[in-house]
C-alpha cells in the first residue's frame, strides 16, 4: 500500500513538473546572471541580450561530465551558424559551477559565455534535476528577440539540441 501511495505521489510531482514548463508562446522570465567567457567574469540580463537578437539559452546539467562537454563542444563548433542567424548562445548550469572559468575555455571554446544558475532561475525556467539535486536537466530555450520562447527541447542526451536550436531560428528568420 505505502508503495504505491509513494508510486503515485511521485508520478503526480514528475506530471505537474512537466505541466510546468516552459512552452513556445510564453514570455521568457528575465535574469541577470554572472559567469565567465575564455576565463573571464562576465555578466548579462537577458532583456538586454535580446536587443542584439534572439538568444539559445542552454541548461546543462554541470561542468566537467561528458555529456555537457559533448554539448557545450558542439554549440562552440556551431557558432558560425548561431552568429550568422543573429543568435547569441549562453550556457548555463547549476552543477561544478566553481569550474565555469575552465569549462568556459576547455569545452565551450571560448566561444560563448557560461553562467552559473541562481536558484529562483531554476524555478522560473523549471530545469531542476529531478535525479540529482542541486543541477539542472538539459534544456534548450530559443528566445525570439521580443522575448517570446520560439522553442523548449527537454533531452538528456546532449546531441541534438544544437539541431534543434538551429531549425527554431530559420524558421522564425524565414516568418520575418
Amino acid at each position: 500500500m505505502f508503495r504505491t501511495i509513494l508510486a503515485a505521489t511521485a508520478a503526480l510531482t514528475l506530471s505537474t513538473a512537466a505541466l510546468a514548463e516552459l512552452q513556445p508562446g510564453d514570455t521568457a522570465p528575465d535574469f541577470t546572471v554572472s559567469g565567465f567567457q575564455a576565463g573571464e567574469p562576465v555578466s548579462l540580463t537577458l532583456s538586454e541580450a535580446l536587443q542584439d537578437g534572439p538568444v539559445v539559452l542552454f541548461f546543462f546539467p554541470a561542468a566537467f561530465t561528458s555529456g555537457c562537454e559533448a554539448q557545450a563542444a558542439s554549440f562552440a563548433e556551431s557558432i558560425a551558424d548561431f552568429e550568422a542567424l543573429g543568435a547569441q548562445v549562453i550556457g548555463v548550469t547549476a552543477g561544478n559551477t566553481e569550474r565555469l572559468a575552465e569549462f568556459s575555455t576547455q569545452h565551450c571554446a571560448s566561444a560563448f559565455p557560461v553562467f552559473a544558475i541562481e536558484d529562483g532561475m531554476m524555478g522560473e525556467y523549471e530545469v531542476r534535476l529531478m535525479m540529482r539535486p542541486g543541477w539542472t536537466q538539459r534544456t534548450t530555450y530559443v528566445i525570439g528577440q521580443d522575448g517570446t520562447i520560439a522553442l523548449e527541447y527537454t533531452e538528456m542526451s546532449p546531441y541534438e539540441h544544437v539541431d534543434r536550436s538551429l531549425e527554431a531560428l530559420r524558421a522564425m528568420a524565414a516568418a520575418d
